[in-house]
Parts: structure tokens; sequence; C-alpha cells
């Protein structure tokens, strides 16, 4: 047995619009998750972007030091891997071809004492 309704207003302009209202709102939804779903991926990336040119930048000095044979001790490997500022690395680096010991490495880095 089949049941088949026959609701007051079936088939009419007011159903009509209901059916395209909602139809139109599961679209602008979808849409709206697509674009927050897309600029979440977006900051996530760049985050993993940045965690990866710092390690990068990091593991250069590092090896650099270590291939001139200039004695890294365990607390400046650790300051070295630990840094998040670029800026640093790359000045980090810039040194790292000419010194011979972490002092001077880290000479200008450090707040001068009274």
């Amino acid at each position: 047995m089949t049941f088949v309704s026959y609701f007051p207003g079936r088939g009419t302009l007011r159903e009509q619009a209901y059916f395209e209202g909602k139809a139109d709102g599961k679209a602008e939804g979808m849409a709206e998750g697509k674009a927050e779903g897309r600029a979440e991926g977006m900051a996530e990336g760049k985050a993993e972007g940045a965690a990866e040119a710092l390690a990068m930048a990091a593991g250069t000095v590092v090896r650099l030091l270590d291939r001139r044979l200039v004695p890294l001790p365990d607390d400046a490997r650790e300051r070295i891997t630990a840094c998040t500022d670029l800026d640093v690395l790359a000045r980090w680096l810039d040194r790292a071809f000419n010194v011979q010991s972490v002092d001077e490495l880290f000479a200008e880095d450090t707040p001068p004492t009274p």
C-alpha cells in the first residue's frame, strides 16, 4: 500500500519558494564551509612552512659549525635549534662561515653587561 500526501499548499508558489530557499541555504552553507576550510588549510600550511624553514636554517648553522670543526657544546646546539627568529638564524649562518668558537657566533646577540 502506498501512502500519498496531498497536504494543502502542495505544488504552490509558497512550497516552491520554500524548497528554493532550502537549496540556496544549503549551497551557501557549503560555500562558507569550503572557504573556511581553505583558509584554515592555508594558515596551517604557512605555519608548517615556517617551522620547516626554522628547522632547516638551524640545522644548516649546526651542520656548518660541525663541518668546520668548531666546538659546539650541547647548550649552544640547543640555543641554535630552539631559536624561532629567522633573522637571528640568518645572522648566525652568515657568521658561522668565519667564527672559531660559538662565543663569536653569539657575540653580538648577548646584551652588554654594565
